[in-house]
Order: C-alpha cells, then sequence, then structure tokens
C-alpha cells in the first residue's frame, strides 16, 4: 500500500492505494471526481522528492506528495 496526500485547497483526504508505479497513481486519481480536474495542474512528490516520471516504481509505505499550484503575495 502506498499513501497519497493531497496538499493545499485541494480538500481531500489521505487515501491508501495499491499501486506499483506512479501511472498506476495517477490513473486511479482520474476515478475521484473531486481530484481529476487537478491532477494536470499538480506538481508530484515521493518521499519528499519531487518527480515527473510517471514510470517511477513505489513499494509499500511510499509516499505520493499532490501538490496543486499556489500563489501569494
Amino acid at each position: 500500500m502506498i499513501k497519497v496526500e493531497f496538499l493545499g485547497p485541494m480538500a481531500q483526504e489521505v487515501i491508501e492505494l495499491e499501486a506499483q508505479t506512479l501511472a498506476d497513481v495517477a490513473t486511479q486519481l482520474q476515478n475521484i471526481e473531486s481530484v481529476a480536474p487537478w491532477l494536470e495542474k499538480c506538481a508530484v512528490a515521493v518521499n519528499d522528492e519531487m518527480t515527473a516520471n510517471l514510470g517511477m516504481t513505489l513499494k509499500d509505505g511510499d509516499r505520493v506528495s499532490i501538490l496543486p499550484p499556489v500563489c501569494g503575495g
């Protein structure tokens, strides 16, 4: 199991998924109506390391963070 956390304004609770790659995570997240619209805009980190590699292999206990764009002043 991996944990997926959603940061910022996404207002989604942490979920646990069975996934072997980030592509698997992305596919499963597309099925969550409140999350799907955010996915193209978000950055992703695995265990606090930023990545854009959807082929990245995940292992049991990994934490995937979904980071929406933010702006501030």
